[in-house]
């Protein structure tokens, strides 16, 4: 589907209890394949620094449901600096785009240092965006978000099925390196969220297998659950 020029992706997500989890990763494991990324059976780790504006659009316009909303952050894998991209997750109602675009340890040192030339002289239009962010709408860091994601992958339909586990926000830094960071549970020890996406249609064999309806599906923000803790953290 596309919207004003940007291809959008359903996305639907779930708690689930352990045993839940552990009876439907056995159904998805036999029909997906594991996505390529995958440490081991239990996936691969991302941790996320998100950047919100001065008056917190990022987190009030998706506690109070805006139709078209948007985040910024800079992600990493498995606590690598080999692979560090800019990503911008929009969200239009029901559906999903997300832009990414790589950048250098060294630009993402001097955006630590609030040194934000480098990324003025690059030439794709979602970092000449993020650059406007930071230096002239004043958008800081606001939140690191980590957590291990073990994801499947079905090509028919794009789609992508993911289990993401111990989510922890760290709580004392904003630095995605920083080997001092103190992370924070937050979620149940026994909850696992899983996300559904795909681009135009779920197929049927794929929805025989997961079974969307039978789940209660809820408005899952794990930038909004780990923010909140933060900010509990940060006021005691």
């Amino acid at each position: 589907m596309l919207f004003q020029g940007k291809k959008l992706r359903n996305e639907m997500k779930y708690y689930m209890h352990t045993h839940d989890y552990i009876s439907l990763r056995y159904k998805v494991s036999t029909m997906l394949i594991m996505d390529k990324n995958s440490l081991s059976v239990d996936g691969y780790g991302i941790r996320s620094l998100y950047f919100d504006g001065p008056h917190d659009h990022s987190l009030y316009d998706k506690n109070n449901g805006i139709f078209k909303r948007e985040k910024y952050r800079i992600r990493i894998y498995n606590g690598s600096d080999a692979k560090i991209t800019v990503e911008r997750k929009s969200k239009y109602g029901e559906f999903v785009c997300k832009e990414a675009a790589s950048i250098s340890r060294a630009e993402y040192d001097a955006i630590i240092k609030k040194d934000y030339e480098l990324l003025s002289v690059r030439k794709e239009p979602l970092l000449i965006e993020f650059y406007s962010a930071l230096a002239h709408r004043a958008f800081r860091p606001i939140v690191i978000v980590d957590y291990f994601r073990e994801a499947y992958v079905y090509e028919p339909g794009n789609v992508r099925i993911t289990f993401d586990k111990r989510l922890t926000a760290g709580v004392n830094s904003f630095d995605l390196f920083d080997p001092q960071l103190v992370q924070e549970e937050t979620l149940l020890p026994a909850q696992t969220i899983m996300e559904i996406k795909f681009d135009d249609f779920l197929p049927d064999n794929i929805r025989k297998v997961v079974q969307p309806e039978r789940h209660a599906r809820s408005a899952i923000s794990k930038y909004v659950i780990c923010r909140e803790t933060a900010m509990k953290h940060f006021k005691q």
